[in-house]
């Protein structure tokens, strides 16, 4: 079987270690690995489709690398007349019998639009987000964890030498899965996630907390607030920036800042934004990132083999299982309520 593997959306650390794991796993087994380059877009040029071939040696040490060798792009090609009929004939061009799809939300639609009018297609669930329906873990979301919990520690370092109020500003447009596990792990004063719609009362709770602290301890405060968070005022945070999926270009909005700004007027102290940022996409994989990208990329191969299309192989009480394709895109799996619990007793 030859079979191609892509990545797609926003890079982060652990899409080497399944990089690998297809390519060895598959290579063991008598297959040819195919890497399309820059996702969807390379793809989609049936007459000239950017790829490499893939063997042991191309893929030995990037188990320890961030970001992605076959680069990535954000493309949708169901949004570009003839996108899917275009990928096809790159496949066929290929010689491939099969893909993999790397990525999150927006790269799986894709894939299951192409699974829909018959390609042979296995995906793996990716995102520093943590986001994709259907499966408990997905690749990047443990590393991005770690970087926002070493963040903070230091933040809180210099935010109590000057008793401050520092507000950390983390990715996350739907989900809060970031923002919690990293603002739990730091020992934050207050936590902002999408999931909970900031209201005025609210606001004035997280205000009153940080008036509070200010003699308690060394009078500092953090408040981490995920990127996708509302204000309940007229902030100035907007913005009519859109990646070719349609969402809003967070990166462009600033919702941290204009959160800073507001504390600052409502409390009269000194409040600076940290905004972290393609900070948490960059560096090594954490160790859980390596683990689950091997497995995911094992099994993935394995469903191939098994005439199991049309699925994303997921993560579930421990095991990892198959999802099929068409019940994950376009939903969003949300902070599991248990967080938001923990959260509430602890700020």
């Amino acid at each position: 079987m030859r079979i191609g593997v892509l990545t797609g959306g926003g890079d982060c650390p652990g899409l080497n270690p399944a990089i690998r794991a297809v390519v060895i796993r598959a290579s063991a087994a008598g297959h040819e690995v195919v890497g399309i380059l820059d996702g969807w877009k390379g793809l989609a040029t049936p007459d000239a489709p950017a790829s490499r071939p893939l063997d042991r040696a191309a893929v030995n040490g990037i188990h320890a690398r961030g970001g992605t060798i076959l680069g990535s792009s954000r493309t949708n090609l169901l949004k570009r007349e003839g996108g899917l009929e275009a990928a096809e004939a790159s496949m066929r061009a290929l010689g491939l019998d099969a893909l993999i799809a790397i990525g999150g939300d927006d790269t799986l639609s894709v894939a299951a639009g192409l699974a829909a009018r018959g390609a042979a297609i296995t995906a793996i669930p990716k995102t520093m987000d943590n986001d994709v329906w259907g499966t408990e873990g997905c690749l990047g979301f443990d590393t991005a964890a770690n970087i926002v919990t070493e963040a903070i520690d230091r933040i809180q370092t210099t935010t109590a030498s000057h008793h401050r109020v520092a507000v950390v500003e983390v990715m996350g447009r739907d989900a809060g899965w970031v923002a919690a596990w990293g603002g739990i792990a730091g020992g934050v004063d207050a936590i902002l996630v999408p999931e909970v719609p900031l209201d005025a009362a609210g606001l004035d709770a997280i205000i009153a907390r940080i008036t509070a602290r200010r003699t308690v301890g060394d009078g500092s405060s953090i408040v981490v607030i995920s990127e996708g968070v509302k204000l309940p005022v007229s902030s100035g945070a907007t913005t009519t920036a859109l990646d070719e999926f349609g969402h809003p270009r967070l990166d462009k909005v600033g919702v941290g800042d204009a959160l800073a700004e507001l504390l600052e007027a409502r409390t009269g102290l000194e409040v600076r934004c940290t905004r972290l940022g393609h900070l948490q996409r960059g560096g090594a994989p954490s160790a859980a990132d390596r683990v689950l990208g091997a497995r995911y990329g094992v099994a993935a191969v394995a469903a191939l083999e098994a005439g199991h299309f049309g699925v994303m192989v997921a993560l579930r009480a421990g095991a990892i299982v198959e999802v099929p394709l068409a019940e994950v895109g376009g939903r969003n799996r949300g902070l599991d309520p248990a967080y938001h619990a923990v959260v509430e007793a602890l700020t």
